[in-house]
C-alpha cells in the first residue's frame, strides 16, 4: 500500500516491548495528529490513556468517529487497515498491544 502524501502532523509511536509473542506501542497524539496509514498484521487491544476524539480514515474514503474513554479498552481483528487521527481539541495517548500469536 502506497501511503498518501502526508498533510498532518504524525502522532507519536514507541516501541515498550517487542517479544515472540506480542508488540507493546504507546501512541501520542496532540491536537491534529496521526499515524498515517498502516495495516495491522496481527489481532491487537487499544487502552486509552485519556479521554479523546479520534476520526479514523478507513480504505475507500469512509470514515468513523471515535470517543476514547481512559481505561476503556477495546480489540480489533488483525488486517485492519486504517488511519487514526486526533480530531479533538486535546492530546490523548494510548497502549496498542498486538498479539502476534493471532496474525492475518
Amino acid at each position: 500500500m502506497k501511503e498518501p502524501l502526508r498533510c498532518r502532523p504524525p502522532a507519536t509511536g514507541t516501541l515498550q516491548i517487542d517479544t515472540e509473542d506480542m508488540r507493546v506501542m504507546r501512541w501520542d497524539f496532540p491536537p491534529g495528529a496521526e499515524t498515517g496509514w498502516h495495516r495491522h498484521g496481527f489481532a491487537y487491544a487499544v487502552v486509552p490513556l485519556q479521554d479523546g476524539e479520534m476520526l479514523v480514515e478507513l480504505p475507500g474514503g469512509e470514515t468513523l468517529s471515535a470517543t476514547l474513554t481512559a481505561g476503556q479498552s477495546y480489540e480489533r481483528p488483525p488486517g485492519a487497515e486504517h488511519n487514526v487521527v486526533n480530531s479533538g481539541a486535546t492530546a490523548f495517548s494510548f497502549v496498542e498491544i498486538e498479539l502476534k500469536s493471532r496474525p492475518g
